[in-house]
């Protein structure tokens, strides 16, 4: 017999849970990166950024409280479009998230190295050596047997480590401001590279993937008290304090910077000049307490992080498999502790194998910020077929002009991997079309118990169609490869018309009636629910 989840996350542990897996390895990388794309107008970056995640998490608030579901980012597009939808967003989720926790044990790795002397990364590199590459894989084994063995203790743990991780930041800041020079902002311009530079930054900089915290909250939704309440508090709290000093960060680190080095290189030369930004600046400065300071916050934080998101994955592959499209081993919830082990094994693996191709932070940075932008944005899709296709729906929190915010927070969503560039969508979008033609041929095998495959392509061909269209766009746009067929602000208008039109057709081409199971049954007895539904939809 299977296990339930146990409802023993409060609102406090959600909230540190959703800041911590925002404040990871992202601000202790991104700001020399932004400054080096977009100069000082890279503040507006983390402006704009927060501004589109907090359209999309006030989305995910509504969602989340209606429908408090583990995994539930990939288990809404199953209730509102079937299972060909869900097993596309599962894929590209999955994918990014088992790449996220390489990505922040890298992250240690190349912080640890200031102290261990260069014994765990290749001379001139960012990969590591054998040495360091055993010290990512102690790091994920670690986590892993953090969340193995309860929910509680994953929630303490991150709570022990949040505590401290917030407070290097704040003391940066007040650090920051007593070597501030307004000059800076002038120096060479405040936009010395105009509003592409800032579009750039967004993807490429590191700005939407510091953003990408509000996962992991919605993610443990089943194992939250009072989660009608805590959930949209969490999401909504989360996001405005990210905003604050992710910007307050940009903009100190910026008018710190010797002015000297920003005449003689310009800003371009700002990410080689500060490739650990906040420890290279506090050398620079003379502040030797601040660099060992964010050295030690430099591996408590990605670490952190890395806990989350193993604790995240586990349940969205439990949500995969409870959508019927991957092996029902792994929906399986261990009876003692509520934990979905077989789920976390995958998670383990999975991570570990990221750290063989992807060695360095930069490597996947990019490429995990478009695919979690493209699981966000199904949440807006969600939200606008439900009232078409559960107009009963109870929702307890109650998002006021959803109407407006879920198109506008799709197009944002669709700025966002076009700002991307060609060389990144051509394969993530390529693949995840690949992932469509796989399904198709595997179709005697997929679930068509309650929608019949004709249903299932029915409703998924705008999401073939936006990513053919997104495809397009980015081959003739001005971004990343693009062959500058078309530039700014043109390309925009023409994403924003498209996006429009293709939200309208997602939304009115769900199922007929949305597929919404019961997450509080045990595996068994949703199986016993299941024969007792209604008929297949046709």
């Amino acid at each position: 017999m299977g296990g339930k989840f146990k409802k023993t996350i409060s609102l406090l542990d959600l909230t540190l849970i959703g800041l911590g897996a925002i404040f990871g390895s992202a601000w202790l990388f991104a700001v020399s990166n932004v400054a080096s794309q977009a100069g000082p107008a890279g503040s507006f970056s983390w402006i704009i950024g927060g501004v589109i995640i907090l359209l999309i998490g006030l989305v995910y608030a509504e969602l989340g409280a209606a429908l408090p579901r583990t995994g539930g980012i990939i288990r809404y597009p199953v209730y509102s479009h079937g299972p060909l939808v869900g097993y596309m967003i599962s894929f590209i989720t999955i994918v990014a998230y088992t790449s996220l926790i390489s990505i922040e044990v890298t992250a240690v790795r190349q912080y640890v190295d200031y102290w261990a002397g260069g014994v765990l990364t290749k001379a001139n590199s960012d990969s590591p050596t054998i040495l360091g590459w055993l010290l990512q894989f102690v790091l994920l084994v670690a986590f892993f047997l953090l969340n193995y063995w309860s929910v509680k203790a994953f929630a303490k743990s991150n709570i022990i480590i949040s505590i401290f991780k917030y407070v290097v930041p704040v003391t940066i800041i007040v650090v920051l401001a007593f070597h501030f020079k307004s000059g800076n902002f002038t120096v060479q311009g405040f936009a010395p590279f105009g509003f592409d530079g800032i579009q750039g930054a967004i993807s490429t900089g590191g700005v939407m993937f510091a953003y990408l915290g509000l996962h992991p909250i919605v993610s443990v939704a089943s194992e939250v008290k009072n989660p009608q309440r805590n959930i949209p508090i969490a999401l909504v709290l989360c996001i405005i304090l990210a905003a604050v000093i992710y910007t307050a960060l940009q903009v100190l680190f910026i008018g710190a910077i010797p002015t000297d080095m920003i005449s003689s290189g310009g800003w371009t030369s700002i990410q080689d000049k500060f490739s650990l930004p906040f420890k290279d600046i506090a050398v620079v400065l003379g502040l030797g307490w601040v660099a060992s300071l964010v050295v030690f916050d430099a591996i408590l934080s990605p670490g952190g992080n890395g806990n989350i998101f193993m604790n995240t994955t586990a349940r969205l592959v439990y949500a995969w498999s409870r959508n019927g499209t991957l092996f029902k081993t792994f929906s399986k919830v261990d009876k003692a502790t509520g934990i979905p082990r077989s789920s976390l094994w995958l998670s383990l693996g999975l991570s570990i194998f990221w750290t063989l191709p992807f060695p360095s932070w930069n490597a996947l940075v990019n490429v995990c910020s478009v695919a979690l932008i493209l699981s966000y944005a199904i949440a807006p899709v969600s939200a606008a077929t439900f009232s078409v296709n559960a107009k009963g729906l109870e929702k307890p929190f109650k998002l006021k002009g959803m109407n407006i915010i879920a198109p506008i927070s799709f197009i944002f969503a669709s700025f966002i991997v076009y700002w991307s560039g060609w060389k990144t969508i051509s394969w993530l979008l390529g693949s995840q079309l690949i992932m469509f033609v796989v399904y198709l041929i595997f179709a005697k095998y997929v679930p068509t118990d309650k929608v019949k495959l004709p249903q299932q392509l029915k409703s998924s061909w705008w999401l073939v169609g936006y990513y053919i269209v997104m495809l397009i766009i980015s081959y003739i746009g001005s971004f990343g490869g693009g062959k500058g067929l078309i530039d700014t602000p043109v390309d925009l208008i023409i994403i924003a018309i498209v996006s429009l039109a293709i939200f309208f057709w997602a939304k009115y081409s769900g199922l007929p009636k949305a597929m919404i199971d019961n997450d509080d049954e045990s595996p068994e007895e949703h199986a016993e629910h299941e024969k007792a539904e209604e008929k297949p939809a046709h």
